[in-house]
């Protein structure tokens, strides 16, 4: 039977993931598994430091606030770490959970490659916003998928900002029709702080939005972090092959990985430059 102060301790846990989600925000739950510990008690933790919940061990929960932060940098989403690396003087185990908002995928521009990149994915799981300043690319009757929330967009860059939102758990793939549109949707973007933001293009296209951009003042830390050309080089020529290549970019984005093959420890292939750690099985 749960005591009163379990369920205290269990409501404001709630309360706060509630609070971080609302937010758009990341953080680590921590659960004790076993040890000489307080086997199944809960701790929040966020990427500020802030935690919610209480070990009764200053020792274990600062260690588990540094431990935490280290665990959201390797974008895992759940590992079990044993307490000595916390704290020398405990002994047991602590499953780390990721805690994010769904990824989202805001795309600009509902052409053949668009299109494509909606539908593949929302069949991955993103919540997917599709931006075009043509209404009949975006009507229901061709994306039937209710994780594809379409847009219709009386102009660019306000569209851009209201789907980016804060940013948190968002990739941007600009796949318009032209120069203009996504030199200002690109702007639009770079105001803001998506996790990914990637722009369709050959060398010569891309590198004129980007030089205008960099003439109109945008740092150039932001023009750095752009993804242009967009995706992966898988040699893809029809719309669907290069979503895929740009969703794998932004998979690859989101696991902190390089996108090189998995196999290529194997083979050496000359191919591969990447840098892969060996799979573990």
């Amino acid at each position: 039977m749960m005591h009163s102060r379990e369920r205290d301790s269990l409501g404001e846990l709630l309360q706060a993931i509630d609070r971080v989600l609302d937010a758009g925000e990341t953080a680590v739950v921590a659960t004790l598994l076993t040890g000489d510990v307080a086997i199944g008690a809960k701790v929040l933790i966020e990427k500020s430091g802030r935690t919610t919940g209480t070990l009764d061990n200053t020792d274990l929960s600062d260690g588990l606030v540094a431990l935490a932060q280290r665990f959201l940098e390797s974008q895992r989403d759940v590992t079990v770490f044993s307490l000595a690396e916390v704290s020398p003087n405990v002994t047991g185990s602590v499953l780390l959970e990721r805690l994010q908002p769904e990824p989202r995928v805001v795309i600009c521009g509902a052409g053949h490659v668009g299109a494509s990149l909606a539908r593949f994915g929302a069949v991955l799981g993103f919540h997917v916003t599709l931006i075009d300043d043509r209404p009949e690319f975006v009507t229901a009757d061709k994306f039937s998928d209710e994780r594809i929330k379409l847009c219709a967009a009386e102009g660019w860059a306000n569209s851009v900002r209201k789907a980016i939102a804060n940013g948190h758990g968002v990739s941007v793939a600009i796949v318009t029709r032209g120069h203009n549109q996504d030199e200002e949707c690109l702007r639009a973007a770079l105001t803001l702080n998506p996790d990914y933001v990637g722009m369709i293009g050959s060398k010569r296209r891309t590198n004129i939005v980007l030089q205008r951009l960099r003439d109109g003042g945008v740092e150039e830390q932001r023009i750095n972090a752009v993804r242009a050309p967009i995706g992966l080089d898988i040699g893809a020529v029809t719309p669907e092959e290069v979503a895929l290549s740009i969703l794998a970019e932004i998979v690859a984005e989101r696991r902190a990985r390089r996108g090189g093959s998995l196999s290529s420890w194997r083979r050496h292939d000359p191919r591969d430059h990447t840098k892969q750690p060996e799979p573990s099985t």
